[in-house]
């Protein structure tokens, strides 16, 4: 889970690594490839046989700040050509017995501070393809969820999954249950690049289910797209955008294909039968659809999401990104607390008898954050927004570590701005259309920068001050 053990020596990198490429064409040139922003800069793990007494510290108190639960679904019908998360396949016949587990999960906890106490502002069943349940399952979920966890008022709770699991019934007995936020995964309407991905629903059907789902009017509908796919031209994506837009959608989120080795659109990519559209076109993708939204003037709540209107509101996935508590439940669930990151058991047998029997956490990983998450997540939290209030910042870092901002971030936001990814005035920093693009890039190379120097820490003193 980490790249590196706390205890080997930290090589310095010289602020010139995470330097973007200055060019007339930041979009395509400013870094070398797309990168995620890794959740474990700083961390260390902690011990196996110190889980259970760091589990029952981290539980015994109240959350304090904002707070989201992650409900996991581990199960997908096949394994979609361009996932790295596929855990187990589906059979109809788990499903019941596995919201059972599920539900003893969230109900075991339910008098622990740590549960009962704070408000819940987002809630997101995931996976996998939590759509794949049966109506009665899902309802079931929602329900514990609504009886064991303490929601705010105006909680969000968000369905993820596909349409080929997803019929009117189905969606209905979802926001009975509660659900009033639903989450597709369309990654594309043309038929000929669904086909390549064995997508089984088809364009027109898709389609009518979206815009029934619109004229229910029960919650906010939301779905994906991807670009980059295999036999997807720019015609082809802004065909995907444009018919977005006109569905009626609450919102849309706009991603770039990750090719990952070993997925089996990464194995047929190297075989030949597949081909991608090159990591090199992906800027000119993104760019084109900011512009088709930009121009039906919907919102961008972040890089890579956009709303039509104020019913969508993307909590779940701005509050996690900006270090929200994230209490987790079901198998291989990830969460956050009290200053650690954690992991459910992936094992669907081994985590149910945990969840029935109470007492000894079903942990399958737990790691402390570092000292200065609080610091990191702010810049984390707004960068992907795409603006970051420099002041804030600099307070924030100054009652932290000491550390001037300016001295120690400067050099490296006048190189980003020299290479088209950002501007500056006295306060802001505001990401540019080519800053929205590379803003993982940019946060991650941001928060490294930052976390070696906050590392050293007077040591430093000789460097810093020769870069101001």
């Amino acid at each position: 889970m980490m790249h590196q053990h706390p205890m080997e020596p930290h090589p310095w990198k010289p602020i010139e690594h995470f330097h973007a490429r200055e060019s007339k064409d930041p979009l395509t040139d400013a870094f070398a490839g797309r990168r995620a922003v890794h959740p474990f800069v700083g961390v260390s793990p902690v011990p196996e046989g110190d889980w259970a007494q760091t589990w029952t510290e981290m539980t015994a108190s109240p959350r304090q700040g904002k707070s989201v639960a992650y409900l996991h679904v581990p199960f997908c019908e096949s394994h979609c050509l361009f996932c790295g998360f596929y855990q187990n396949a589906w059979q109809a016949s788990l499903g019941g017995d596995y919201v059972d587990a599920l539900v003893d999960h969230i109900r075991r906890d339910r008098d622990l501070p740590y549960q009962a106490e704070g408000p819940i502002h987002a809630v997101y069943f995931g996976g996998g393809t939590p759509t794949l349940l049966a109506a009665r399952d899902l309802a079931r979920a929602v329900a514990a969820v609504r009886e064991y966890l303490p929601l705010a008022p105006d909680c969000e709770i968000t369905l993820e999954g596909r349409a080929h699991d997803l019929d009117l019934d189905k969606a209905h007995a979802a926001f009975d249950a509660g659900v009033n936020r639903v989450s597709i995964g369309v990654q594309s309407f043309d038929a000929l690049v669904r086909r390549r991905l064995g997508r089984k629903t088809e364009r027109a059907k898709l389609i009518r289910l979206l815009e029934d789902l619109v004229a229910a009017d029960r919650g906010a509908l939301i779905i994906d797209l991807i670009y980059g796919l295999p036999g997807q031209s720019l015609e082809v994506w802004e065909s995907d955008v444009r018919t977005a837009i006109g569905i009626g959608l609450d919102g849309v989120d706009l991603y770039a294909l990750k090719l990952m080795a070993h997925t089996p659109l990464g194995s047929a990519a190297r075989a030949g039968k597949l081909e991608p559209a090159p990591v090199e076109s992906h800027g000119a993708f993104y760019a084109r659809g900011a512009q088709l939204m930009d121009e039906a003037r919907w919102e961008s709540l972040s890089s890579s999401h956009w709303r039509s209107g104020t019913r969508e509101r993307n909590l779940y996935n701005l509050e996690v990104k900006s270090g929200a508590h994230c209490l987790a439940f079901g198998a291989g669930a990830g969460g956050s607390l009290g200053g650690y990151s954690y992991r459910t058991l992936t094992d669907l047998t081994e985590h149910a008898e945990r969840a029935r029997q109470g007492g000894t956490p079903p942990l399958g990983g737990l790691m402390r954050q570092s000292s200065q998450a609080p610091l990191l997540n702010f810049i984390k939290g707004s960068l992907e927004r795409g603006r970051l209030d420099q002041h804030a910042l600099a307070e924030r870092l100054e009652a932290a570590t000491g550390l001037d901002l300016e001295r120690t971030t400067g050099p490296l936001f006048a190189q980003w701005e020299h290479a088209g990814l950002l501007t500056r005035d006295a306060r802001w920093l505001d990401l540019t259309l080519a800053g929205r693009f590379w803003q993982v890039a940019l946060t991650q190379n941001l928060l490294e920068w930052l976390e070696q120097i906050i590392r050293d820490g007077p040591a430093l003193s000789d460097r810093t001050a020769a870069l101001a």
